[in-house]
């Protein structure tokens, strides 16, 4: 299967466990963003995977595209121009004291994208998957308009639509998110959303005070937007910044499936473990998996994801069948 996914990738600029950002005198360095990190779980997967992005003509830009070609992701899509590569900090948490993130990625190449830079070029050609995120329009309103223009044109072009909804606070608030999401959803097929984005964010609630099961949260989405096939998320008991519980929950024909629970101890690095999960979800689908068996692939890869340094997830399906059956910290001999 082709899969085209299109967004920001940025260089993220992490501290040491037990560094803080103020007074740390190395940091390390990863290329990562959503979009591309679920384009490589992808080809990791098996599939042709591209990824469509407007990164400087330097040496980081560079370094972008050499960093998705190791992993075997497609670089056609993936334009040279604009003034600078978008940047984020890493405080990498510890036991009580979370994680935080500081951005840096104003007037970086891609966020200065005004119209549609890939008009010339066959960009949904052949593709039978197109995946966004929520975090594309939350950078401009330029972005806003394009995000539902290059998702009409992947539409016609037979394309299915994948939509991780990826609120962000640091970049827009929900009002804004949600009269933009709200436009997009009923060009999407399927959709990681869960209930907090159900509340907040689509706004399908009146009563804030109410507490909705995510069943209910699943049933009242696909009613407003019967267009949506599957819905999925997951569900996280924080512990601690090192300790969390995990499971994975998918919404089909009518049915919520869910994984089995996860305790997840200690956790390497939590960056990408929701696009890794968006990433095993959306193989499942394209490999014609039941809900099930998608559940279940998607939140493995997920849990996998929390031991891999950086953005990106490391395992090809074979690693993450193997988990699941096995599930331990076993050597595999």
């Amino acid at each position: 299967m082709k899969i085209l996914t299109l967004g920001e990738i940025m260089l993220r600029l992490s501290s040491a466990s037990g560094q803080r950002l103020s007074n740390t005198s190395s940091l390390s360095c990863h290329y990562g963003g959503g979009e591309a990190n679920v384009a490589i779980s992808l080809a990791n997967f098996g599939h042709d995977a591209y990824f469509a992005s407007l990164v400087p003509d330097n040496l980081l830009g560079l370094g972008v595209k050499q960093h998705l070609q190791y992993y075997g992701v497609h670089t056609d899509y993936l334009l040279f121009g604009g003034e600078r590569l978008g940047t984020y900090y890493l405080e990498t948490g510890v036991s009580q004291r979370g994680s935080q993130v500081i951005y840096d990625r104003a007037y970086s190449s891609f966020s200065q994208i005004s119209n549609d830079i890939w008009q010339d070029a066959t960009l949904f050609t052949g593709i039978d998957l197109f995946h966004i995120s929520g975090i594309t329009p939350a950078l401009s309103e330029d972005w806003q308009v394009l995000t539902k223009q290059l998702i009409q044109k992947a539409r016609l072009a037979g394309c299915k639509i994948s939509l991780d909804i990826n609120y962000r606070g640091k970049l827009w608030t929900q009002a804004a998110a949600g009269l933009v999401i709200r436009e997009l959803l009923p060009l999407v097929d399927y959709c990681s959303a869960g209930e907090l984005d159900a509340r907040y964010i689509l706004a399908l609630f009146d009563d804030k005070a109410i507490s909705v099961d995510l069943l209910t949260c699943y049933q009242k989405m696909v009613a407003t937007y019967p267009n949506l096939a599957v819905i999925y998320s997951t569900k996280r008991q924080v512990r601690s910044a090192s300790e969390n519980d995990l499971q994975g929950f998918i919404y089909r024909d009518g049915h919520l499936s869910m994984s089995q629970a996860y305790h997840i101890s200690p956790i390497i690095d939590r960056v990408g473990s929701g696009d890794a999960f968006s990433a095993g979800i959306l193989h499942g689908i394209l490999k014609g998996w039941d809900a099930q068996e998608i559940i279940t692939f998607g939140t493995a890869a997920c849990v996998l994801k929390h031991t891999i340094e950086g953005d990106r997830n490391l395992f090809t399906e074979r690693e993450v069948l193997r988990f699941q059956k096995q599930g331990s910290g076993d050597i595999k001999r």
